[in-house]
C-alpha cells in the first residue's frame, strides 16, 4: 500500500487491485456453478461467492483509497479483503473435499488445506506484527501481507484442475 501512494504508482496499483477485484468476482461464479452442477445447492457454495465478492468489494476500496490519503477507507477495505479472502479459501477447501470423487480431487483438496494453513498462519502474523511500534515488525508484517497474497494467488490457481471440465452447462446450472 506505501508503494502505491503517489502517481504514477497510484494508478497502477488502483489499476491491479480493480482488474484483480473483478477476477476474483469471475472465479468466485464459475467456481460456485462448478460446485452447483457438481453437488448441488449449498450454503456453504453460496457462502463461497458471498466471501468471494465481499473480498472484491474490499479489494476495490484498498485500490481506490490510497493509505496516505483515506487511511481509514483504505484500513476498511483491507479489513473486508484479508478475513474474506481467508474464509473464501476456508470454504472452497472444504467445498473440495465435499465434490471429491476421485483420488485426484482428494490431493487437490490437500494442496487447497495446505495453502489454506498457510494463509491462515501469514494473516495472523501480519495482524499481530502490523499493530507492533517496531519498524522492523512492521516491514516483516507487510512481507506477512505479500506472502499471504501470493498464497491465495496459487489457491486461485489449484481452480484450473477444476475449470478446464468446465462447459455450457455449468453455465446452465447459474439459470436455473
Amino acid at each position: 500500500s506505501k508503494c502505491g501512494t503517489l502517481p504514477p504508482e497510484s494508478c497502477f496499483f488502483s489499476l491491479i487491485c480493480s482488474l484483480g477485484s473483478f477476477m476474483v468476482i469471475l472465479v468466485g461464479l464459475l467456481r460456485y456453478a462448478h460446485v452447483l452442477e457438481r453437488v448441488g445447492p449449498s450454503l456453504l457454495n453460496t457462502l463461497g461467492l458471498a466471501a468471494g465478492w465481499l473480498c472484491a468489494a474490499g479489494l476495490t476500496m484498498v485500490g481506490n483509497f490510497q493509505v496516505d490519503h483515506a487511511k481509514v477507507l483504505h484500513y476498511i477495505g483491507a479489513g473486508v479483503a484479508f478475513p474474506t479472502s481467508m474464509l473464501f479459501v476456508f470454504l472452497q477447501s472444504v467445498l473440495t473435499y465435499r465434490a471429491a470423487k476421485t483420488r485426484g480431487h482428494y490431493w487437490t483438496g490437500h494442496l487447497r488445506s495446505i495453502l489454506t494453513a498457510v494463509a491462515f498462519v501469514t494473516l495472523v502474523f501480519s495482524g499481530v506484527f502490523f499493530i507492533q511500534e517496531s519498524f522492523v515488525l512492521q516491514h516483516v508484517a507487510a512481507l506477512c501481507e505479500w506472502v499471504f497474497i501470493i498464497d491465495v494467488l496459487v489457491f486461485y490457481g489449484t481452480f484450473t484442475f477444476e475449470f478446464g471440465a468446465i462447459s455450457t452447462d455449468t453455465f446452465l446450472v447459474l439459470l436455473k
